[in-house]
């Protein structure tokens, strides 16, 4: 035998390149070593009395680790919404193993270098998965954008309109041209909250407990402008821009038309946007108030089309979680309640169910959850199971039922709109860099972007 001594072997049904198929995996040293055929052969690495051999059961299969670029972790300064322990346990029972954190709603918000570091020394030694960090490009940042960048920031995320929180304010439309311009002269990439203002503003209704007059209060229009405003500023400057969290179908033939013209823009959607529908969103159920909000089954269907004609590029999960008052359970006000879904946990299962009763394969979801986010951000070494890739690993039992229990899972509070939802997809372990993680791990580490090979 020949290669390195491995710590780790797993042998069942691996998703590949290939799609599904028996391998045998070999881990060493953090990475995935070889990836061989289970055909009977003797492998091709040695192994030692430390080895670690695991056999697949027959329903299980073997998946890279969940890429989840859009979370909202809010420590330090709003640890009582969330934090970096108990998201990145929720990150890792859900098979989420590299999360990039946002940069609002902490205090401070990561908009300087001086913000990047308190944000990383809140997350030190805490964390059980991975973790990275976006900047923030708000009006008093920009100019300072570069030293974010050198400092290891994966990029920035902007607002187009008010974000909720006062210590992150919108750029006006000369200000995202600004930020454009300074970013595409290091090759940044610019996350965008597309709604328009004037559009919001318009409409807006401060209180109201039922849905349909929260969901006409930020119409498609709102989207649609928006995001046309965002794709002339990037034509204009040449800058990486990603559009997060669409949720107006509408807007999609704009952002394919665009592509297709060279402007370099990117597009990611969340669960709720797929599987969630404004037809079952009960007057007063202010779980499922998000911003922009769920729409009607007809759109998601058009949602579900944009990922498979790849005009969206990923899915991710807009884990934006709140204390329970901040939700107005009591009084059921959709203008007034927080807005945003606590799902980090439940991505997987929620996707591949959707997605299982479309006819969409498996490797198609795990495109839009692991290696589409791997590659967004540059971390080409995760997001699939190849010889070279960190052995970070996901071991889903497919066909596997569960019913959530929004009082068992990880994150911090128990609110989600999924409470009682059957689902199918469930993780039954899951490795970080070829070990297991448990609710006692704190191996995840704080990953740059200069660290990107």
């Amino acid at each position: 035998m020949s290669g390195p001594a491995v710590d780790l072997e797993i042998r069942g049904r691996v998703l590949t390149d290939d799609g599904v198929v028996l391998r045998r995996v070999a881990v060493s040293g953090g990475r995935v070593v070889t990836l061989e055929s289970l055909s009977g052969l003797a492998p091709t690495v040695a192994h030692d009395a430390g080895t670690v051999v695991v056999e697949l059961a027959d329903d299980e299969v073997l998946l890279p680790g969940l890429v989840d670029t859009h979370v909202h972790v809010n420590e330090p300064g709003r640890t009582a919404w969330e934090g970096f322990a108990t998201a990145t346990r929720a990150a890792a029972a859900g098979g989420v193993t590299t999360l990039l954190d946002m940069p609002l709603n902490s205090i401070p918000a990561t908009t300087d270098v001086g913000a990047l570091e308190v944000k990383r020394a809140a997350a030190e030694g805490a964390v059980a998965v991975d973790v990275g960090f976006w900047g923030g490009a708000v009006p008093a940042s920009l100019g300072h954008l570069a030293a974010l960048h050198a400092a290891g920031a994966f990029g920035f995320k902007c607002f187009l309109l008010d974000s909720g929180v006062p210590e992150f304010p919108a750029l006006s439309t000369d200000q995202l041209h600004a930020a454009m311009t300074e970013i595409a002269a290091f090759d940044g990439l610019l996350l965008v909250h597309a709604e328009d203002p004037d559009v919001i503003a318009a409409h807006a209704v401060p209180h109201t407990t039922r849905y349909a007059e929260f969901l006409a209060s930020r119409p498609p229009e709102a989207e649609v402008r928006a995001v046309e405003t965002v794709l002339a500023a990037a034509r204009a400057t040449g800058c990486r821009t990603h559009v997060v969290h669409l949720s107006a179908a509408d807007a999609l033939p704009a952002l394919a038309a665009a592509r297709a013209d060279g402007v370099r823009v990117t597009v990611e959607t969340c669960p709720h946007y797929l599987t969630l529908a404004a037809e079952d969103v009960a007057d007063g159920w202010t779980p499922a108030k998000c911003c922009p909000p769920v729409r009607g089954a007809a759109n998601a269907d058009r949602l579900w089309q944009g990922l498979v004609d790849g005009v969206i590029d990923v899915v991710v999960s807009d884990h934006s979680p709140a204390t329970a008052d901040l939700k107005l359970l009591g009084t059921g006000d959709f203008g007034a309640a927080w807005g945003g879904i606590a799902s980090l946990q439940l991505g997987l299962p929620l996707v591949w169910t959707a997605a299982r009763a479309r006819g969409v394969a498996l490797e198609d979801v795990v495109r839009w959850m692991s290696t589409g986010p791997a590659d967004l951000v540059g971390l080409a070494d995760r997001g699939r199971v190849a010889v070279g890739a960190r052995a970070d690993l996901v071991v889903l039992a497919p066909e596997e039922e569960l019913v959530v229990d929004v009082a068992r899972l990880r994150h911090r509070n128990p609110v989600s709109p999924y409470d009682g939802a059957r689902l199918r997809g469930v993780v039954r372990r899951t490795y970080l860099a070829g070990r297991p993680v448990t609710d006692d791990t704190t191996a995840g580490r704080l990953v740059r972007r200069e660290e990107t090979p």
